[in-house]
């Protein structure tokens, strides 16, 4: 968006990608003001970071919440802000309640909901003609029985969900009595696809794919969010962002699980309308940030390297690596990436990761969660209502 205001809003500065985002941004010449729940988020220990406003929990306290950020904007001079994590879904509610001087860098609210609704977002993928995998809505328990004896072909998941939480890849029968779907919490049941994953990281505005990079994820948190991220490139893969980003006119940061299968064909497993770990292929401040908020063409993303976050490999890659016999690899990973908190100049978001993640292991404790949903929990959006 040419001509956007130099002091610039990113919020979910708990996330590595909100540190990357600032730190782009700064190099650009602009502004940069942070925004989160915790008090010590790592985004806010960076030079990028112009000044941090701690927020009230958009999760449990939405209306302060949207107060709050209204403040902060006429307080700051704030003319854009970024989210980065599941507040958007917040802020996009505090865009259409109110009158905001700032604009904010994502879609409207029936647009968001519909993509981060699994079941929905491969409707609209259909509807935009692209295969999908068949995907079933499960609201009631006499759905669930209406699958059950197909329950080794399916992937069951919550319709709003996150970290692949709650999934249950080919279960056997007796494992769906464990699920409990409602119309107000509903479940999917989709076919489970065979290949290799395949994550997209996009930007884009009024439906113009401005940067895109493509990547896998070769080693987890458990299940869940990757630790350890390896660029990849694909044609089909490509082909299915642009028809998306095209077919809504999206205009933000968008990001999709895909499914690779052996003939090449590329499937859509589900969407999320916010900020991942593939920006951490993008480094050059000048040339991302002219594409995504000027007149600049796409960018492409400008690192080869494998990105990981350390301090996430040693907590969870070395046990998963032990378990599995797959210590080799795990040196071998260790030893060929890049750490993606390290930038020039600028150390302090490396050590203050260890202050940040006290942070969420206290909240672990106390609500007695892991560590992963205490990293979100005050930031979740399950859906309206």
């Amino acid at each position: 968006m040419p001509g956007a205001d130099k002091t610039i809003l990113i919020t979910g500065a708990r996330a590595p990608v909100a540190l990357h985002l600032a730190r782009l941004l700064h190099g650009a010449g602009h502004r940069v003001i942070l925004a989160d729940t915790p008090a010590r988020p790592i985004a806010a220990a960076s030079k990028a970071c112009a000044r941090y406003h701690r927020l009230p929990p958009p999760r449990f306290e939405p209306q302060a919440y949207a107060d709050a950020v209204e403040a902060l904007i006429r307080a700051e001079g704030i003319g854009l802000v970024i989210p980065t994590c599941e507040e958007v879904f917040r802020l996009a509610l505090a865009w259409l309640g109110r009158t905001m001087p700032a604009k904010v860098f994502a879609p409207g609210i029936d647009l968001l909901a519909e993509v981060h609704n699994k079941h929905s977002f491969i409707g609209l993928a259909e509807r935009l003609g692209l295969e999908v995998p068949e995907t079933t809505l499960v609201s009631s328990r006499s759905d669930i029985e209406a699958i059950r004896n197909r329950s080794h072909e399916l992937v069951f998941k919550p319709v709003w969900s996150r970290f692949a939480s709650h999934v249950l890849l080919r279960p056997p029968p007796q494992a769906l009595d464990a699920i409990m779907p409602s119309p107000a919490m509903p479940w999917v049941a989709q076919r489970f696809v065979d290949g290799e994953e395949i994550s997209a990281y996009a930007v884009a505005r009024q439906g113009r794919l401005k940067a895109l990079a493509l990547y896998r994820s070769l080693h987890r948190a458990g299940r869940g969010a990757g630790i350890f991220f390896e660029r990849v490139e694909d044609d089909a893969a490509r082909h299915l962002v642009e028809r998306i980003v095209a077919g809504t006119a999206w205009t933000g940061q968008i990001s999709f699980d895909l499914m690779r299968e052996a003939d090449g064909r590329v499937l859509p497993l589900e969407c999320n309308p916010r900020a991942v770990s593939g920006l951490h292929f993008f480094r050059d401040p000048g040339r991302f940030v002219d594409a995504v908020l000027g007149d600049g063409a796409e960018v492409t993303p400008d690192v080869s390297a494998p990105q990981t976050v350390r301090l996430a490999m040693w907590i969870y890659g070395l046990p998963a690596a032990l378990r599995s016999g797959g210590l080799g690899e795990f040196r071998n990973a260790m030893r060929e990436s890049q750490e993606l908190l390290d930038w020039p100049g600028d150390p302090a978001p490396v050590m203050a990761q260890w202050r940040a993640l006290a942070e969420i292991a206290q909240v672990a404790l106390r609500e007695r969660i892991s560590l992963q949903a205490a990293s979100t929990r005050d930031i979740e959006w399950n859906g309206p209502g």
